[in-house]
């Protein structure tokens, strides 16, 4: 089964991330591969702690907001081959590939190698897209879809990110 969580709200990570919690807890071996990721965020101390769960990052150590840089490229590439391998070596039971919908966006990976990711595993693994602006063909292949919207944010009123609640 794909699982694709998108949309502007917050917790489309953390969605993910108790998914493999729940995973882990029922005996499975989970992989996490964060795109545009490469920051220590608190939530990987806590995963890398655990047995069965293996987590990889291929960003930078702050999400993209400037212009496109060759190492965002090669790190998204690499971040695309690492995913494949783990697919293809029918170890996981659970395969999060968190933020790769934006490096999709972003255009640092192609869609046909992403749609067929999804296509090329195996049937007992589940595989979780995240990240905003979920393309068309990665909607229409998913086999879950949620679009996680903003009512209200903090944000808007100057409120920060705060350790332990946004990273």
């Amino acid at each position: 089964m794909i699982q694709v969580y998108t949309g502007n709200g917050k917790g489309k990570t953390t969605a993910a991330l108790g998914l493999s919690l729940r995973a882990l807890g029922a005996g499975h071996k989970v992989y996490i591969c964060q795109f545009l990721k490469g920051k220590d965020y608190c939530e990987l101390r806590s995963l890398r702690s655990l047995r069965g769960i293996k987590v990889e990052q291929y960003g930078t150590t702050c999400f993209i907001r400037r212009k496109v840089q060759r190492k965002d490229i090669e790190l998204a590439r690499a971040g695309i081959n690492a995913a494949k391998k783990a697919i293809n070596s029918k170890r996981y039971s659970l395969i999060v590939l968190d933020e790769i919908n934006v490096a999709l966006k972003l255009k640092l990976i192609s869609l046909r190698e992403v749609l067929a990711l999804m296509r090329g595993a195996p049937k007992k693994t589940e595989i979780i897209l995240t990240g905003r602006s979920a393309h068309r063909a990665v909607i229409k292949l998913a086999d879950l879809v949620s679009d996680i919207q903003e009512v209200k944010h903090y944000y808007s009123r100057g409120v920060k990110a705060r350790k332990g609640i946004e990273f």
